[in-house]
């Protein structure tokens, strides 16, 4: 068997040279690529049996909560709900907390609680959805603040009914609010984190971008959207030739938080999932930040319960969801 290499000469040109390859030759190098290749796989597996163990581990004793004693960390919509608790919780703790959301008014009040409570907090208005004002937001938190090390992408909004009665208005706003934002934002702050390779973005997604629920389809489709954003994010800086392990990356899952945007929701079995309130939903938040949780719900027990649904032949989880009969009405 002849064996055709290219080399390059000094002078700049390509020639060619012949080998004889004997059949020995080419046995000896089958073997070594399939011994390389058997060694590659037990790798592999090897890995793979062990960081399920250590998973499993964690799962009983969890992580150590990090420090948040001076992160500068930036959370929007910190006007009421969530992002207010969050905000507050995140303060107690040491962080010194820029406050965004686009009301000056309820912006402020957060601002005045946690003064009130001897931390430290900034206050921005912003419509996050202009990414240039998302820009000048940016330099003017670097110039007044510091460099963010922590963005909690919480802003958010939620049209309730069926696809059909949607405008184009409306689900163009609820796209721009739930994941253009998180994208102006990454890209006006992550660059510093990757400086410093230090930082942790959280995302706010929702039950509905783990499975779908009905008057909730724009709604569902952004916070779907969400999750692949962080995911394909995620990967990006997992696979890039500098490191980035210092940059951590946490989305959140609640199932319904009583933040004024559920209106009408319908529980049937109220003990199993009941309506959080946003202290107990915020509490879950930082705890997870503070233990770099890639991801989770709240309650915690539906991730997994519908990671085990997507096993099942899809009309049998059909008959699990009608069974619980849970979700929101139309509003």
């Amino acid at each position: 068997m002849w064996l055709d290499v290219s080399v390059v000469t000094e002078g700049g040109r390509k020639k060619n040279l012949f080998f004889l390859e004997t059949d020995e030759q080419g046995i000896v190098m089958k073997v070594y690529q399939a011994v390389m290749l058997t060694l590659e796989i037990v790798t592999l597996y090897i890995k793979m049996v062990l960081t399920w163990f250590h998973a499993m581990y964690l799962l009983v004793v969890p992580p150590e909560p990090k420090s948040v004693n001076g992160e500068i960390i930036l959370i929007t919509g910190t006007g009421h709900g969530m992002g207010r608790e969050t905000a507050m919780r995140f303060a107690k703790l040491g962080g010194v907390i820029v406050c965004v959301d686009i009301n000056q008014k309820t912006n402020q009040e957060t601002v005045d609680l946690i003064k009130e409570q001897k931390g430290k907090a900034y206050r921005f208005e912003c419509d996050v959805t202009d990414s240039e004002a998302v820009k000048a937001l940016a330099e003017k938190i670097r110039r007044e603040v510091g460099d963010v090390t922590m963005l909690v992408n919480n802003a958010g909004i939620m049209p309730c009914k069926p696809l059909l009665q949607h405008g184009e208005g409306e689900i163009r706003a609820a796209f721009n609010v739930n994941v253009m934002a998180h994208l102006w934002l990454i890209q006006a702050f992550l660059p510093s984190m990757m400086e410093r390779n230090h930082g942790h973005i959280v995302a706010m997604s929702s039950m509905a971008g783990v499975l779908g629920l009905r008057n909730l389809v724009p709604y569902c489709a952004t916070k779907f959207a969400v999750r692949g954003l962080m995911e394909a994010l995620h990967e990006e800086l997992r696979e890039d030739t500098r490191d980035f392990s210092g940059i951590k990356f946490t989305v959140i899952c609640p199932y319904i938080v009583d933040t004024g945007l559920c209106k009408n929701p319908k529980i049937k079995f109220p003990s199993m999932m009941k309506i959080l309130t946003p202290e107990e939903a915020s509490d879950c938040i930082v705890d997870a930040v503070r233990r770099n949780y890639y991801e989770i719900s709240i309650p915690t027990s539906l991730l997994y319960v519908n990671t085990f649904c997507r096993l099942l032949p899809r009309s049998v989880s059909s008959h699990l969801k009608d069974f619980l009969d849970s979700g929101l009405e139309a509003q």
